[in-house]
């Protein structure tokens, strides 16, 4: 494989960022996941890492080194953190169990494969144009289907964050799972939660990536998208890939997987400390409390990624 990838998270203007993303690869295999964790619930930052970390971890069990079915894997990914979230509010007694949206995809053999729960998105461009795009699980997206409101009117909408699907919530999660996808030289696969996409029209998050290197312009998107979020602005996160070999005669820094061996993986994992106690307080955490908190997340992985 050979492909340019970036990843950023920024906190906004918000106490604590409740994003978490990451990506890791085999040989012949990429996986690339973003969560957000959900501001309104208990611990939001902790189901994100929890998702994250389950989704890398069941990755580098089972890409050997391709996965025998993506979209499988994504799908019982995507539930065993649902559960995993729910075993661990009930371990600690939690008031509600911690609560999170997910996208993630795998490219494998020139395809993509992709699912969400929630809000987080995943799109495809291709020469600027977009070919491939999640469908938000939120009410003002039902208002969209329906004819009710038009797509330019969802970012405004009081209603924008009120989603019906995410992972830890009361009941199973809706996971949207795409077709697979083939890929072609120059594609751009953009994960991004709400903070990016809510303040830049895919149309704009298009533009400022085609034609130019993504290591350049992937930065400038990121800081142009939290000066825009304003004095509100929410945790922003992004990973950006072009596939393929380098396209632009500036862009040297294509990622080229063939020397890896069998069983070794590359990851990049965001490494977001921040963490609330699990009652809620908006207090920063002891080092020792953190290094346990850890401990704990890792615990409730191991149980689960199997």
């Amino acid at each position: 494989m050979r492909f340019t990838i970036f990843q950023e998270s920024r906190k906004g203007q918000r106490k604590v960022n409740q994003d978490r993303l990451a990506y890791t690869y085999s040989r012949d295999t990429l996986l690339l996941v973003v969560a957000d964790g959900m501001g309104g619930h208990v611990g939001g930052e902790i189901a994100a890492q929890i998702a994250v970390r389950l989704f890398i971890e069941r990755f580098q069990q089972e890409a050997k080194p391709t996965l025998k079915n993506p979209l499988k894997f994504l799908q019982d990914s995507m539930l065993r953190a649902h559960q995993a979230l729910g075993s661990y509010a009930n371990q600690f007694s939690m008031l509600e169990t911690p609560r999170t949206t997910c996208v993630a995809c795998v490219i494998q053999s020139n395809y993509a494969y992709w699912a969400h729960v929630g809000d987080s998105r995943l799109y495809l461009f291709r020469q600027g144009g977009l070919i491939g795009q999640t469908k938000d699980h939120s009410k003002v997206q039902y208002l969209v289907d329906q004819g009710i409101i038009g797509a330019n009117e969802v970012v405004d909408h009081p209603d924008r964050n009120k989603i019906f699907s995410c992972l830890g919530g009361l009941v199973d999660p809706v996971i949207d799972l795409s077709r697979r996808t083939p890929l072609r030289n120059g594609d751009l696969i953009v994960l991004c939660t709400d903070g990016l996409w809510s303040v830049y029209p895919q149309e704009e998050i298009a533009r400022a990536l085609t034609g130019t290197p993504i290591l350049k312009s992937s930065p400038t998107l990121m800081r142009e998208a939290e000066l825009r979020g304003g004095p509100e602005g929410d945790n922003l996160s992004v990973i950006v890939v072009r596939w393929g070999p380098e396209t632009l005669a500036d862009e040297p820094t294509t990622t080229i997987t063939e020397t890896l061996g069998l069983g070794e993986f590359q990851t990049e994992i965001d490494r977001t400390l921040t963490l609330t106690d699990r009652k809620g307080a908006q207090r920063d955490l002891t080092d020792d409390e953190i290094e346990r908190a850890i401990a704990e997340i890792q615990a409730t992985i191991k149980r689960y990624r199997r």
